[in-house]
């Protein structure tokens, strides 16, 4: 019983791991995300505008 004690151990800290390594992935991505205003904003183009006058 001792070894499958242990085994359960190092299972839960290999799982306590992934789990502090998907937060650091999470917490980098948000830190580097672009806002999906300054995506998909248009600029006008006044050229086109006075070619059409």
């Amino acid at each position: 019983m001792n070894e499958e004690s242990a085994q359960g151990r190092a299972e839960q800290a290999q799982a306590a791991e992934r789990e502090a390594a998907r937060q650091r992935i999470l917490a980098q991505a948000e830190a580097e995300r672009v806002p999906v205003e300054e995506t998909t904003r248009a600029v006008p183009d006044r050229r086109w505008h006075r070619d059409q006058g």
